[in-house]
């Protein structure tokens, strides 16, 4: 069987339905297709436990040709919207699961009510259990890292300071140098950035007082992802790096909103979970949690 795992959006949410994949293909004898969005194609096609990888379009007739082309017999979809759901009607999935909810589900045969919004568990959790529905007998268990770019972890303290609009809770940059300023006494520090994070890296170099490395010179998300498996700790909010992190199970000190959506609850990434510090921070933070996430921070590069 042929079955096609969709997840067309961001990195971070990309990275949520890899679990999926990972036991279809440890569990089953099915060829795994991924549809993905186009900044995810990459990286997408060096995982081992995926088969093919097919990137999203939005033209519908075009991305029905694509998916008609894999032969699928049954897709999965984490995230739908219409034209997701007429593109697999026209490509003649006859199989078509994914969550019960928004008016795109009138596309699907096979839909499975989970009320995400209630938060009960985390996004990719949510994610398995689709797979679960799909299959009742495949266990919901998985081995971590989900990729191991079998690098060598060096003592790298990594900050990613910009969140890419993806993000509701986050450090103010001046906290970030903080904590920065003190792991540089013990531990080489990192600032890593992305291409829309250009005024963040400018306001951090400006005001470096202390050495540290800033590298925004990766090509791809491959690069950046190999990057932050030789790092002892990453420091972020919650985006898609911070995901990458937990790709590769890199410890991590995360931040969240503080409504139930944005929470860890909800967005933690899919490492172990011993090796995940994660901190709700709303807009207007206290320095006692500040205080609490320096402490946290230090405890686990001393």
């Amino acid at each position: 069987m042929r079955v096609l795992v969709t997840r067309h959006d961001k990195i971070g949410d990309f990275i949520t339905s890899l679990p999926m994949c990972k036991i279809l293909k440890d569990q089953t004898e099915h060829k795994i297709v991924m549809l993905v969005s186009k900044i995810n194609y990459d990286l997408a096609s060096r995982l081992d436990f995926i088969d093919e990888v097919i990137e999203y379009t939005d033209d519908v007739f075009e991305l029905s040709k694509r998916i008609r082309e894999k032969n699928i017999d049954v897709s999965i979809s984490g995230y739908i919207e219409n034209k997701l759901g007429i593109a697999l009607i026209i490509a003649g999935v006859k199989k078509r699961i994914a969550p019960a909810t928004k008016i795109a589900q009138i596309f699907f045969n096979d839909t499975l009510k989970q009320r995400r919004s209630e938060v009960k568990k985390t996004e990719w959790q949510y994610n398995l259990d689709l797979v679960k529905h799909f299959d009742e007998n495949l266990k919901l268990d998985f081995q971590r890292p989900l990729l191991d770019t079998k690098k060598k972890r060096e003592n790298i303290t990594m900050f990613h300071v910009g969140s890419g609009g993806s993000s509701d809770g986050n450090l103010s940059l001046d906290d970030y140098l903080k904590l920065a300023k003190i792991a540089s006494e013990k531990s080489e520090v990192v600032f890593t950035f992305g291409p829309d994070d250009i005024e963040d890296k400018e306001y951090i170099k400006k005001h470096l007082d202390f050495e540290a490395n800033i590298r925004d010179d990766f090509k791809s998300i491959w690069d950046l992802t190999n990057f932050i498996s030789t790092s002892k700790i990453f420091i972020s909010t919650s985006t898609g790096p911070m995901h990458l992190a937990g790709l590769t199970n890199t410890k991590t000190v995360s931040f969240f909103g503080a409504n139930l959506f944005a929470s860890a609850k909800r967005w933690s990434t899919i490492s172990d979970i011993e090796l995940q510090n994660n901190f709700e921070v709303p807009a207007d933070y206290s320095n006692e949690l500040y205080q609490d996430i320096q402490k946290t921070l230090l405890s686990k590069i001393s």
